[in-house]
């Protein structure tokens, strides 16, 4: 099934808009680059870190990355992301399963429907739906995080991550975050697995390409539409800048525990992400920006769409899943565990 008539089917491009038309957007599969305990954006220089990882992206992805001296670009060999001038990286959280006898095993990842690869993230960079917004790509050392690995609670300010236990094949409601999707995991048997969606800021103070946070120099969007710069929704004072919306999706192959000999007795989620986190609240997406020369900004300009554009260089499914890279720091994340990787403690 091809990008374009899926997203139609499944009214994704009028949703996105909030009925002010379509919102061109890039859709592309990066497939898994390696499964670790590292996270140079908060915890910079420290092997491991607390909790796991699922990385795609560029192969340069290491224990510090610091952008004074690392230009993914040019130290990346290769990318698992479609389009082949894309270095960038994008981590989140990885799912465990828990069963009966407390032992966890990894989750696996599903590319999405009309796409091919290893697991890993489908990947969107959205324009507004205002033709007349400029947006401006991301600039080189650019980073940010959305959500909080310790979250436990619903309360708190409003996150744009949401789970959704998929039917067998497609689904004809949103994908922004919108009914059925909630912040917790789901509570019954999903046919075709749960999906993660995990939605950054569009709007940038334009001038810090980080921050002590990771979050402070990006903001979401005022108005009713808090994810698009369109007619309904502009950025505030602070920060003018309009930036692409950088979008994850991600398909945890749950499948092969829908048994309810699997599950708890008492009938509660098995489900849980390697934060400890029980409950689902603590997902989060982390973004290190790689992208070579201004190709992101020529494909923001074209306004391109899917997996496919004029204005950038594509590889093949084949060539994407050979982009892998050894584990820095050796420990066991598969198979089944008595503990998550670290000893992380559930809440």
């Amino acid at each position: 099934m091809q990008w374009k008539p899926l997203a139609l089917a499944l009214g994704i491009l009028a949703d996105l808009g909030h009925g002010q038309g379509t919102m061109p957007m890039m859709r592309f599969q990066c497939s898994q680059l390696v499964v670790e305990r590292l996270d140079p954006l908060v915890n910079p220089g420290t092997a491991p870190s607390p909790h796991l990882h699922q990385i795609v992206g560029g192969n340069s992805f290491n224990i510090s990355m610091d952008p004074a001296t690392h230009d993914l670009p040019t130290a990346s060999t290769c990318t698992s992301c479609t389009f082949s001038e894309d270095f960038s990286n994008y981590w989140t959280a990885v799912m465990y399963f828990r069963a009966r006898n407390g032992t966890f095993t990894r989750v696996p990842q599903l590319p999405n429907q009309g796409l091919e690869g290893n697991g890993g993230i489908t990947v969107y960079y959205i324009a507004p739906s205002n033709k007349k917004a400029a947006v401006t790509a991301f600039k080189p050392g650019f980073r940010m995080l959305v959500g909080d690995a310790a979250r436990s609670s619903a309360s708190g300010p409003a996150r744009k991550i949401c789970h959704r236990c998929m039917p067998t094949s497609g689904d004809n409601k949103n994908i922004n975050c919108g009914s059925p999707d909630g912040p917790t995991f789901p509570k019954g048997f999903c046919a075709g697995g749960i999906r993660t969606i995990i939605t950054f800021p569009t709007c940038w103070d334009g001038k810090n390409t980080d921050s002590p946070d990771h979050s402070s120099h990006v903001t979401f969007a005022k108005g009713a539409a808090q994810n698009d710069v369109g007619p309904t929704g502009s950025c505030p004072a602070s920060h003018p800048v309009v930036i692409p919306q950088l979008m994850y999706e991600i398909i945890w192959d749950t499948k092969a525990f829908n048994k309810k000999e699997l599950w708890p007795e008492d009938g509660s989620q098995p489900f849980v992400w390697s934060t400890g986190d029980t409950n689902g609240y603590s997902q989060h997406g982390d973004y290190v920006f790689g992208w070579k020369g201004d190709s992101l900004q020529k494909a923001l300009d074209q306004r391109c769409t899917g997996d496919t554009c004029a204005a950038l260089k594509t590889q093949t499914t084949e060539e994407a899943v050979k982009c892998t890279k050894s584990r820095d720091v050796q420990e066991e994340v598969d198979g089944w565990l008595t503990n998550l990787p670290g000893d992380r403690m559930l809440f």
